[in-house]
């Protein structure tokens, strides 16, 4: 959704892989099938109920769709071949899931491809565990580009709540939502994507979540409403300066739409 909503802002975005090869989306968040415990069973697989509220809706799915047809999505450029000085802004991405993900989030390159991006004062904009690459990339003097910065993540409310419906539709891989789980002697939680993200931060009251004064508090933290390009009260987008974050992919409408504004307004 980001790449369609920057696009018909006028921006050209130019995708970037680790081998300069097409990446494709995780099918099963694609379909929905696969979250239900009967999903290996071929005459059952196409009944979704977990599926239906946890894969993609069809805003995205339509969206993925089209950005296939983009000739820069079919021609990617390397992850070492990237240079801040090349490019006006940055976008990281989100995702969960171990296989795919931590080859994203523990790149010494990428981290230090972030790094310049907010050396260089460009726009930079993060979701989900996007942001927890962000979080991992070091300035020059050892502490995170988002040392001193507000941001939110993908909050540890809506990790637990995803990981507690895998354990019941996806029995046979339960830790399908969670990319990092802890180790022993670790509290619950401490690999989530927000206390590692806030470990990173100058203050833990930096990690910026949905307020219960928040009169959509509910709605923003449900995890099952989704905002629209006409809709933006689910969502919840932190911007600090010319970094923009959200939480998961139904803040993405009105994410991009606040990284279009950062970007427009740096070629007023």
């Amino acid at each position: 959704m980001s790449w369609k909503i920057l696009t018909q802002h006028g921006h050209r975005v130019v995708f970037v892989t680790p081998d300069g090869r097409p990446g494709s989306c995780d099918p099963i968040m694609l379909s929905g099938i696969g979250l239900d415990p009967w999903s290996g069973i071929p005459v059952l697989r196409n009944i979704r109920i977990l599926g239906l509220l946890l894969s993609a809706n069809a805003d995205a799915r339509n969206a993925y769709t089209e950005m296939l047809r983009d000739p820069a999505f079919d021609g990617p450029i390397r992850w070492d071949r990237v240079a801040s000085k090349d490019f006006d802004a940055l976008l990281l991405g989100g995702g969960h899931r171990a296989r795919g993900m931590r080859e994203y989030l523990e790149s010494s390159v990428l981290q230090r491809i972030t790094a310049e991006f907010f050396a260089d004062e460009k726009p930079v904009a993060a979701i989900c565990h996007g942001v927890l690459l962000a979080a991992r990339s070091k300035r020059v003097d050892g502490r995170s580009v988002l040392y001193g910065r507000k941001t939110t993540a993908l909050p540890w409310a809506l990790e637990r709540k995803g990981s507690a419906l895998a354990h019941v539709g996806r029995f046979w891989d339960r830790d399908y939502y969670r990319t990092y789980t802890e180790a022993a002697g670790q509290p619950k939680g401490y690999m989530s994507v927000q206390q590692e993200v806030t470990r990173a931060l100058a203050s833990s009251a930096d990690f910026i979540d949905v307020p219960e004064s928040d009169p959509d508090f509910k709605r923003k933290t449900s995890g099952t409403s989704r905002d629209t390009l006409t809709n933006d009260r689910p969502a919840w987008v932190v911007r600090d300066e010319n970094y923009v974050s959200a939480r998961w992919p139904g803040d993405t409408h009105s994410f991009a739409r606040t990284f279009a504004e950062v970007l427009q307004a740096r070629t007023a």
